[in-house]
């Protein structure tokens, strides 16, 4: 019971710095700290289909999702310049 209290504590820690951090690319990073968090407290309370369904989804595909917008972001203020 105190391993659930203890991830949540950390997911809820990452959600602050992820809001708080300037940086896109550390964001991106704390983000996905975050959904794996939220993850393992899922499979912790007993949901192993929602954990994986976080895992796969919201760390896996929106992190990538947003990694690329980063790429595509800077290549564009590139071409500006």
């Amino acid at each position: 019971m105190t391993i659930i209290y203890i991830f949540s504590i950390l997911a809820i820690i990452f959600a602050v710095i992820c809001i708080e951090i300037k940086d896109l690319l550390k964001v991106i990073l704390t983000f996905m700290i975050l959904n794996i968090l939220i993850s393992i407290v899922f499979y912790l309370i007993g949901a192993p289909y929602v954990a994986v369904f976080q895992l796969s989804v919201y760390a896996g595909g929106i992190t990538v999702l947003l990694l690329a917008f980063m790429h595509t972001a800077r290549r564009e203020k590139v071409r500006k310049d």
